[in-house]
């Protein structure tokens, strides 16, 4: 197939360098014509991407609905064979929510949590929990106040949702409609309302939408947020770091990282000094939780009858190595990388060597991954797997909840779910991978674009870098004498600069 040439001025439509979405465009009427007006009008690529994420966050609540009308509670395995959990019914009465307890201030009676004393959840969640609780009547039945409360925050992580695709569609300026990856996502619709982390996916988004616009600060207020919801968007300090190190660009990064530091301590420190045990509940209880669902090392333990109790160590030295390559892997590119190419490879590393892969973490993949590598083909293909994974989770629950007659998937089959999951990972690393060895087939820059995502780090020269380059083009500054001329990848060929 071939496609046409295209304006290097004007947003790049998928149906141009896409074989898939070429394809797809088929049930629409086929690719958009040369002669089609793609001027300014009223359905722009962010909010054709905004209805269509509606919509299939939308559909992803109907999927939901045979445990909605049983409140979750009537028939426990039912949630799993129609694979509708939620943790935020179960939530609201087990950890206090539904008796108006405070977190984090208030301990929670062992026979309502079955255990956890205080909400193990980061500070900036908790408040999302409560804000929902409060939205939610009291009085009445039980079940009713339980549909409701997940009701509510459906409606919360809708505008989560809303703010994370738009957030994506604005990072890359000629890139609007790479945003349709998340908003397509099967994932996204099938895990969204499972548990709180599109709160946490969203601030990211909107973090990384602030990067590319040349705002640190900005960046790193937003992240700090993000950080105080969840803990994996610290992780994207780490790529920032080493690519800031390579460019020389030590004032962003330390403005980016002051500003973490300083809305993260907004967020967490009235709570740590006025409800200490509680704060300090969700540090502990993922430190001393142990291996558990999802995980390489919940089969490695299955399959060996070995409980593994050092596997928190374990994920900690693969994690340590694993950063440290990706650094190395930074710093001796023949080209820098892209950020979003880091931050999914570094976001990537942490899901595959953490103790526990709860089906909702695909949603803080998806947007990097849109962003790292905006081909439907790869996309799609993970996607199978994580949906794959999805259903297999609930299907081994149902068959280890259902008693003698085990209807479900036995344990072989869900130790095969959690090698799809992780190969289906893999996969997309390698492919990011390739592209940051081998620039040339990165469709992001193609154009002779640098990062243009990436804020000041676009066209910024490179100032410290590992060995010797074949290839001195954009993002690398080769010793005097010692240049060669470039043809498609230097500033000349770039349609336009975000640095400065």
């Amino acid at each position: 197939m071939t496609f046409a040439r295209q304006d290097p001025q004007a947003p790049v439509r998928p149906t141009d360098q896409d074989e898939i979405a070429a394809s797809g465009s088929e049930l629409i009427g086929g690719p958009i014509g040369r002669r089609a007006l793609t001027g300014r009008h009223w359905w722009s690529p962010v909010r054709v991407v905004l209805l269509v994420a509606m919509g299939m966050f939308a559909l992803g609540m109907v999927q939901k609905l045979p445990c909605y009308e049983s409140g979750w509670f009537h028939d426990r395995t039912a949630q799993y064979v129609h694979a509708c959990y939620s943790d935020i019914p179960h939530l609201y009465t087990g950890r206090g929510f539904a008796d108006d307890l405070t977190p984090y201030f208030d301990r929670i009676p062992q026979t309502v949590s079955g255990g956890m004393e205080y909400l193990e959840y980061p500070v900036l969640t908790g408040v999302f929990m409560e804000v929902a609780s409060w939205l939610t009547p009291h009085g009445g039945e039980m079940m009713h106040r339980q549909q409701i409360y997940w009701m509510v925050n459906a409606g919360m992580l809708m505008v989560c949702a809303a703010v994370l695709v738009v957030c994506v569609a604005r990072v890359h300026r000629r890139r609007p409609w790479d945003a349709l990856l998340v908003a397509l996502a099967p994932a996204l619709a099938l895990t969204a309302t499972i548990n709180w982390d599109l709160l946490a996916v969203s601030l990211t988004a909107a973090a990384m939408l602030m990067w590319s616009r040349s705002r640190p600060f900005a960046f790193g207020v937003l992240l700090g947020l993000a950080t105080a919801a969840k803990f994996y968007p610290f992780l994207l300090l780490g790529p920032l770091l080493v690519l800031c190190w390579r460019a020389g660009r030590w004032r962003e990064f330390g403005s980016a990282l002051g500003g973490t530091v300083l809305s993260w301590l907004a967020v967490n420190l009235p709570v740590l000094v006025l409800a200490r045990d509680g704060w300090s509940k969700f540090y502990t209880f993922s430190e001393e939780r142990g291996i558990d669902f999802g995980s390489i090392w919940l089969v490695v333990s299955q399959r060996t009858g070995d409980p593994l109790e050092h596997a928190n160590t374990y994920a900690m030295v693969l994690m340590a190595l694993g950063c440290a390559g990706i650094a190395a892997l930074t710093l001796y590119a023949p080209r820098r990388p892209r950020f979003a190419q880091l931050a999914f490879l570094v976001v990537a590393l942490f899901i595959l060597t953490n103790k526990v892969y709860s089906p909702q973490y695909v949603l803080w993949l998806i947007p990097l991954a849109a962003l790292a590598r905006p081909r439907w083909r790869d996309f799609l293909i993970w996607q199978a797997c994580e949906v794959a994974y999805y259903l297999g989770i609930w299907f081994y629950l149902a068959y280890t909840g259902s008693g003698d007659d085990h209807h479900g998937l036995p344990t072989e089959g869900y130790q095969i779910a959690v090698a799809v999951h992780l190969l289906g990972t893999l996969y997309l690393c390698a492919v990011v991978l390739r592209d940051i060895l081998v620039p040339e087939r990165d469709v992001v820059r193609r154009d002779g674009s640098d990062d243009p995502s990436g804020g000041v780090l676009d066209g910024s020269p490179d100032v410290f870098v590992l060995g010797r380059r074949r290839d001195h083009g954009y993002g690398y500054e080769a010793p005097e004498g010692d240049r060669e001329p470039i043809t498609g990848w230097g500033p000349s060929s770039r349609p336009h600069s975000h640095a400065g």
